[in-house]
């Protein structure tokens, strides 16, 4: 390579348009739920999105994977019995802990008015925040999300 060349390279700059997000924006994502016209999500409010959608898939809905799902949906009219807690507290359970980002500390499944209410506590692995989330999987409503 001649000087010239050399010269040329060390002149050159390339520059972006690009914005930077804040180096605390680690995941993006897209909510029609948003309470803001943008209908971006960021960081633990994206994860706790893909958790929400997670539980809206039925056991057996995904055609790759069977055992993809929540199982709520199937037995939100059966007794609700010790055997089915236990159940409905290993799905809710699975379906926390299989998102890598999360953990599920503690889940508490019960009984109210016209359904199921699970009390998840859950860490954000990478912001270190312990949060409380509370799902209503109701009879005739479907499934409620309380923060």
């Amino acid at each position: 390579m001649s000087e010239l060349e050399q010269n040329l390279y060390k002149k050159l700059s390339v520059s972006s348009n690009k914005k930077e997000l804040p180096c605390s924006r680690t995941y993006r994502g897209f909510s029609s739920g948003t309470k803001d016209k943008s209908f971006k999500v960021y960081d633990h409010e994206a994860i706790k999105q893909d958790i929400i959608n997670h539980f809206h898939i039925r056991q057996g809905e995904k055609l790759s994977d069977p055992t993809f799902g929540c199982i709520i949906w199937d037995i939100l009219f059966e007794p609700f019995t010790v055997d089915l807690q236990q159940a409905i507290i290993e799905n809710v359970t699975f379906i926390i802990n299989y998102d890598p980002r999360v953990q599920a500390e503690e889940v508490i499944v019960d009984q109210y008015e016209n359904g199921i209410q699970v009390t998840a506590t859950v860490k954000f692995i990478n912001y270190s925040i312990v949060e409380e989330l509370r799902f209503n999987f109701d009879q005739q409503a479907g499934l409620l999300f309380k923060n």
